[in-house]
C-alpha cells in the first residue's frame, strides 16, 4: 500500500462514538473492523502521562464488538518520546510502585486484549514509548524511527513492563547495553534486533500497518485470538505443558464453524494457495 492508497483508506475512518469519543489525549477512529488509536500530544512529543495511560486502558476495555484489529500510531513528528517526567519527579516510593502498576494494568489490556494490535512507529520510540510499542503484536517502523532506553542517564529504571516485554524481544544483553550506555538504535538496527517486524521508507509506517491490519482482520477471529493469547503463554511454559496447551488450542480453533468453512473453501479450490511474495 503506497501513501496515496493509505490516505484513501484513512479517509474511510470516522471518529469513534460513545466513551471512545470522550478521550482527550487519544484520537480514536474506525472503519468497519479496523480501529486506529492515535496518541495526540504532539507538542509534548506524545510523552505518556497518567491521563494517557488511563485512556489507553479505557480504549481497549471498551472496544466495540466489531473491532478486529487495532493500529496505534502517534500524531506529529514522533510516536512517543516516553514517560512524562514532569509527573514523577516528586513521587515517593509507594507512589512510584502504584504508578508503575497502573502502566502494567493498562498495557496488559493491550497485549492480552480482544484483538491483535499493530504499532506504526516513526521518530522517537523512546523509554515508555518503546514499552508501549512492545505491547503490540506487530511493529512497523519507518526510516525516521529511533529506539532508546535512556533510564540509566535519567537515574531511573523501566517501570512500564519493559524489563519483561522488551527483553523478550531483543534479549537481556542488548537491553542492558541500551540502558547502561544510552545506545540508540535506528530502524535498520531495530529490525536486525527483532525489535520491529517491518521496516519501510519514511512516512510509510502507517500505510504498511493498515495494509497488515486488513490482512489480519480477514482471518478467523478465533484463530487471531489463539495466536495473540496462547502463543506468548506457551513460550513461557515448560515444553510439555506448552505442547498440551497447543493441542487444546488447535482443537478449539479447528472446531470453530468459521474455520471449518475456510478449510472447505480451500479443499474446493475457492481459496488461494500459499506462494512467494511478489
Amino acid at each position: 500500500m503506497n501513501e496515496t492508497e493509505a490516505n484513501d483508506v484513512l479517509s474511510e475512518f470516522q471518529p469513534a462514538g460513545g466513551l471512545l469519543a470522550e478521550l482527550s489525549l487519544l484520537r480514536v477512529e474506525c472503519a468497519g473492523p479496523l480501529f486506529h488509536l492515535r496518541l495526540n500530544r504532539p507538542a509534548k512529543r506524545n510523552a505518556i502521562n497518567d491521563t494517557l495511560v488511563r485512556e489507553l486502558q479505557t480504549a481497549f476495555v471498551h472496544l466495540p464488538k466489531q473491532a478486529r484489529v487495532v493500529v496505534i500510531s502517534g500524531e506529529g513528528a514522533h510516536f512517543s518520546a516516553g514517560l512524562d517526567l514532569s509527573e514523577v519527579t516528586e513521587q515517593d516510593v509507594v507512589e512510584g510502585v502504584f504508578h508503575s502498576r497502573a502502566w502494567h494494568a493498562a498495557f496488559e489490556q493491550i497485549q492480552y486484549g480482544p484483538v491483535p494490535v499493530i504499532a506504526a512507529l516513526h521518530g522517537a520510540v523512546v523509554g515508555g514509548g518503546l514499552e508501549l510499542a512492545a505491547t503490540a503484536h506487530l511493529r512497523v517502523a519507518d526510516q525516521t524511527a529511533f529506539f532508546a532506553l535512556p533510564e540509566g542517564q535519567r537515574g531511573i529504571f523501566v517501570g512500564g513492563s519493559g524489563s519483561v516485554r522488551i527483553s523478550r524481544l531483543i534479549g537481556v544483553s542488548r537491553m542492558t547495553d541500551m540502558m547502561l550506555t544510552g545506545r540508540v538504535l535506528d530502524a535498520t538496527e531495530a529490525e536486525a534486533a527483532s525489535l520491529v517486524n517491518y521496516r519501510v521508507p519514511e512516512g510509510q509506517a502507517l500505510a504498511k500497518a493498515l495494509e497488515l491490519a486488513h490482512k489480519v482482520a480477514a482471518n478467523a477471529p478465533l484463530s487471531n485470538y489463539a495466536v495473540t493469547q496462547a502463543l506468548p503463554r506457551i513460550a513461557e511454559m515448560a515444553p510439555g505443558d506448552g505442547l498440551f496447551l497447543e493441542s487444546l488450542m488447535s482443537a478449539i480453533a479447528q472446531g470453530d464453524e468459521a474455520a471449518k468453512q475456510r478449510v472447505r473453501d480451500f479443499l474446493a479450490k475457492r481459496a488461494g494457495k500459499v506462494g512467494k511474495a511478489a
